[in-house]
């Protein structure tokens, strides 16, 4: 697989067809009071973020970064975190965001509808590489050994939100891969799984299993670490029995932004030095991508009716 301070509070009223849930603050510091920054960066920059965790535990953990962006882009950042994955997209797609942190999937989903640009990827901390993992988790105590014995019980399976890479997508090719007969662009059933549900989030999902409304969920293997670690999932709760390895989250900067402030994204983000910083992202580095590098995933997406926002 190829290669995943003074501050203004204000809300952004965005016209979506998905509720946005908005956090934006200005930073003056040495902020452009023009349209644009020397390197066409807008001012200002919109950045959009996907609610892998819920969204106000998204915005306070960006606030750094936000900040980051703010002072060496030398523009205002706004933050906006949508309540789902399709809000990005349909933000992405109307220019209503310069810049998103989406899943691969939420990205393919995008440039079906508008040439959107993946610039970045992070080198993920707990793997040393720019992949990640998915996971199918079953209850600790669960008689199931593999995804196969889950599909084979006509058990219940849950999924994170419709527009997730590892919460669907690829839990979706695990289940039909174990021999559930799930069918392109019918997401409701996947025989002989006893039902199918989408919770909305990773988090959603583990509790789900967690309390028993489903045998085995999708979920993504470092936000269930991170969640075990926040003492929201008991730790060994959750047993994963099959994992898939993913290519990292892109940043994707909206249809239209200029190469020089393409850029000069890259260059900034390819810059972080600040360990905290990246501590805080979860990251060791990052690293440029193209859109090359989601192309399988793409091709995956499109054969299991995946490629639409909602």
């Amino acid at each position: 697989m190829p290669r995943g301070r003074r501050i203004t509070t204000l809300l952004l009223p965005l016209l979506l067809n998905t509720a946005l849930v908005l956090a934006g603050a200005a930073v003056a510091g040495c902020g452009a009071s023009s349209a644009e920054s020397p390197a066409e960066v807008p001012n200002p920059l919109r950045v959009g973020l996907v609610p892998n965790v819920a969204p106000d535990e998204q915005r306070a953990r960006y606030e750094p970064f936000r900040a980051y962006l703010a002072d060496r882009l030398a523009v205002d950042v706004e933050l906006v975190v949508a309540t789902d994955y399709a809000g990005v997209v349909v933000a992405l797609v109307n220019g209503q965001v310069d810049l998103a942190y989406v899943g691969g999937l939420t990205y393919a989903q995008a440039r079906t509808q508008a040439p959107v640009e993946p610039l970045v990827t992070e080198v993920d901390e707990a793997t040393g590489t720019e992949f990640y993992h998915a996971a199918v988790v079953v209850p600790a105590d669960s008689p199931h050994q593999s995804t196969a014995d889950v599909v084979e019980a006509g058990g219940t399976f849950a999924f994170g939100d419709v527009s997730s890479t590892s919460g669907s997508l690829y839990p979706r090719q695990m289940v039909i891969d174990a021999g559930a007969q799930c069918q392109p662009r019918d997401l409701s059933a996947c025989p002989p799984l006893r039902s199918v549900v989408f919770t909305g989030g990773h988090d959603a999902a583990a509790q789900a299993v967690l309390q028993g409304s489903a045998d085995a969920a999708g979920v993504e293997l470092r936000i269930l670490r991170r969640l075990e670690a926040e003492g929201a999932v008991p730790a060994g709760a959750l047993r994963p029995v099959e994992t898939r390895e993913v290519i990292g989250y892109p940043w994707v900067a909206r249809a239209g932004l200029s190469e020089p402030a393409r850029a000069e994204l890259v260059h900034v983000f390819t810059g972080i030095d600040d360990p905290e910083l990246l501590s805080l992202l979860r990251a060791v580095r990052y690293t440029p991508v193209t859109a090359a590098d989601y192309q399988e995933l793409e091709q995956a997406a499109q054969q299991l009716g995946l490629l639409t926002a909602g």
